[in-house]
């Protein structure tokens, strides 16, 4: 069944990472956050509002639908929580006053919602003018990249093809965001693709442990404990890796940067 983002017991299961260096650089190289002001939507447990934080960031606001996400989040940024403001709402309609922010960020967001252009709409409310969209999210070329050592998330579809046609089918193409964000006010908008790091196991257990408690992934929710069981066999036997060295997971994204 589909992950509860309500649940209690999932209140932690976007909150024990941290963002790559990856991602960090290429937010870096295309912006100065130093002082800014910055909304992180659909901010889960806050890992990125961290982030943003880490770039310089004077200032985050994080918005989620969910109370228990929140509750997570305020624990994983206990010690920044001076530099963080945690509200509960949603990405049509944020309780955000209107061209107040600098930057605002949209990370694996788009694919849960189906009225992009009103959600971009709100976003640009609340941007000073001249302030940045960031959205981060997988298109279905993305998500159809073939599993590897490194995108073993690609393994996840090529075991359970079903997966792949429910993913697919909730994720937006390049043209169909651009296409909203311009009906929602922005321009100068710019297309990056980002083989980011989502983690680094020291042997592959490690890797199939983190795959059994599903941490981060809500797609692995569909699967019943045995289907997980088997797929985590059938990685096993797809990946090239003889447990030397390390694992080094990396997720394809696409990146818009657009200007209020």
């Amino acid at each position: 069944m589909p992950m509860n983002f309500h649940d209690p017991d999932n209140r932690n299961s976007y909150t024990t990472r941290k963002a790559d260096v990856s991602w960090l650089e290429l937010i870096s190289e295309h912006m100065d956050l130093k002082g800014k002001q910055a909304v992180d939507i659909g901010c889960g447990g806050g890992i990125y509002t961290r982030a943003l934080l880490d770039l310089g960031a004077e200032h985050v606001t994080g918005v989620d639908f969910s109370a228990e996400m929140l509750k997570g989040a305020a624990s994983n940024l206990a010690v920044v929580d001076q530099k963080v403001t945690l509200l509960q709402g949603n990405a049509y309609k944020t309780p955000l006053t209107s061209k107040r922010y600098d930057i605002v960020l949209e990370r694996a967001l788009i694919h849960h919602l189906m009225d992009l252009p009103v959600c971009f709409a709100e976003a640009h409310r609340i941007l000073k003018p001249g302030g940045t969209l960031i959205v981060q999210d997988r298109t279905p070329e993305d998500c159809l990249q073939p599993g590897s050592d490194t995108n073993i998330r690609g393994f996840f579809f090529e075991k359970y093809p079903r997966l792949a046609k429910n993913e697919v089918s909730r994720r937006h193409h390049s043209e169909e965001v651009t296409k909203a964000l311009l009906a929602g006010g922005f321009h100068e908008i710019r297309e990056l693709k980002l083989w980011e790091t989502r983690a680094v196991f020291d042997h592959p257990e490690a890797l199939f442990a983190d795959l059994r408690r599903r941490t981060g992934r809500s797609i692995l929710h569909e699967l019943s404990g045995a289907e997980l069981e088997e797929l985590i066999v059938y990685i096993a036997g797809k990946m090239n890796c003889d447990g030397s060295g390390p694992i080094i997971e990396k997720d394809p994204w696409t990146i818009w940067l657009a200007q209020a």
